[in-house]
């Protein structure tokens, strides 16, 4: 009869470790197939242990395929196969790489956490908390619980002039995911066009979700339309209010010539509105949506830029036709977004506090805007750049004066702790007119810190 040593399990359970030593020789070969087990008694007395504890790890064995119970015979060993010897060491697991920490990060796309409305964001969830209860553990709909559907509706209509019916609104858990959702729902309307340069996640998600993807360029009115026919696509994801990187604003007579190729293409529009929120001179630009006749847009955003990057509520404004490819072909999806998070969301934007929040947003932006920019043009280096802003969003362009490729530079900067995002990033096809030129995302740099930061982009240029 096999003997172990039970002093060597330390924390773990009688049971579990007789288990385990079961097992060990089952898989080692040392208990052979269809070799009979002592009986749970016989095996407790040898070890000196409760006829329980060897019930439970014969349990266990049994109940993963190690053996077999026969009745009035006893337990027999399951014929298994050895685990194979492994031809290599197996791979080690490395461990996460920390995030670099940066004495100055121009190239992260980031807002101003220190003025998240803390207090108001925990009375709202206190107030679901006690006053919805047991409803926020039923299932939520699978495109959002109507409730906050018919706030975006409302909120769409006050502050961007569309007129939309809740039911047309699909909550998902931010734009990745609802990008993730066009990749399937789009996949007849293959290849999809996309900005170049452009934001590379877009196209890196629909990619690697199956959807084929032409980069489309632009011109200083936005994607081009004799480029976007030749490219054969049968839909098109711009962001036609403040394209990123460049900033441009599309023009009213190109938003009507894409509507027109929409509709005589047959094609699909996505409009990303993605930090349309933010303007600082002039009324809001009206969304491509709200001029589309046809039933070809579809309207997308998320609260991660107006509230915080944490906050992975977005949703898509579908028109009817495709409302109903959705329900036909991916209505099984459960939607993503808690039942907490939506309903505290909702009373945030029926209390008004959403555009309280969002106001005082725009001013703070707005003055850091004007700090930001009025730093680079006192800097020492003022001569050597030249900057490009629309009075919009939280970033703008920043082109050098200098014959260094971008990736030197780069390299230069992260040696003295500073990130810098290029342009040339953006963009499949390579395009000289685009080097030299700096995205500066300008939202995570306070006041305080721009004469250090001036003096550390001056030590950068002026090694150029």
């Amino acid at each position: 009869m096999r003997t172990y040593n039970l002093e060597e399990r330390g924390n773990t359970p009688l049971y579990e470790y007789l288990y385990r030593c079961i097992r060990g020789d089952i898989l080692s070969g040392a208990l052979q197939a269809e070799e009979k087990l002592p009986s749970k008694r016989a095996l407790a007395e040898h070890l000196h242990l409760s006829v329980i504890t060897v019930e439970n790890a014969y349990a266990q064995l049994t109940a993963e395929g190690y053996l077999t119970a026969r009745p009035k015979r006893g337990y027999f060993v399951s014929r298994v196969e050895r685990p194979p010897t492994p031809r290599k060491p197996a791979a080690q697991v490395l461990p996460e790489r920390p995030a670099p920490v940066w004495k100055l990060d121009c190239k992260t796309n980031r807002v101003d956490s220190t003025r998240f409305p803390f207090a108001v964001w925990s009375h709202l969830t206190r107030q679901v908390l006690s006053q919805e209860g047991t409803a926020l553990l039923a299932p939520v709909p699978h495109q959002g619980l109507p409730a906050l559907r018919r706030a975006i509706a409302d909120d769409l209509r006050d502050y961007r002039g569309m007129t939309v019916s809740p039911e047309q609104i699909l909550v998902g858990a931010g734009a990745e995911y609802l990008y993730l959702l066009l990749a399937q729902l789009l996949a007849e309307n293959a290849p999809l066009a996309v900005e170049d340069p452009g934001y590379p996640r877009i196209t890196q998600i629909y990619s690697k979700s199956g959807l084929a993807c032409v980069p489309v360029p632009l011109d200083e009115q936005g994607l081009r339309l004799d480029a976007l026919q030749k490219s054969g696509a049968g839909a098109v994801h711009i962001s036609p209010s403040h394209h990123y990187p460049t900033g441009i604003v599309m023009p009213i007579a190109r938003r009507q010539a894409l509507l027109r190729w929409a509709e005589e293409r047959n094609g699909i529009i996505i409009e990303d509105d993605y930090d349309s929120e933010f303007r600082f001179a002039g009324r809001p630009i009206p969304t491509l949506q709200s001029i589309d006749t046809f039933g070809r847009v579809i309207y997308m955003n998320t609260f991660s830029q107006t509230i915080a990057p944490s906050m992975r509520i977005g949703f898509l404004v579908l028109p009817p036709e495709l409302l109903a490819r959705y329900r036909r072909e991916l209505d099984f999806y459960a939607c993503p977004v808690p039942a907490t998070e939506q309903a505290v969301l909702t009373r945030f934007l029926n209390s008004g506090q959403y555009e309280q929040h969002l106001s005082r947003m725009r001013s703070e932006y707005r003055l850091r805007r004007f700090a930001v920019l009025e730093a680079f043009r006192k800097s020492a280096f003022a001569d050597r750049i030249t900057i490009t802003e629309h009075g919009a969003g939280l970033h703008f362009l920043l082109k050098i004066d200098t014959e260094t490729p971008d990736d030197v530079l780069r390299r230069r900067a992260e040696a003295m702790g500073v990130r810098l995002g290029f342009l040339s990033e953006y963009t499949k096809q390579p395009d000289e007119s685009l080097a030299h030129t700096l995205v500066v995302n300008y939202a995570g740099l306070e006041s305080a810190a721009l004469p250090e930061a001036m003096e550390l982009l001056g030590k950068v240029l002026y090694e150029a």
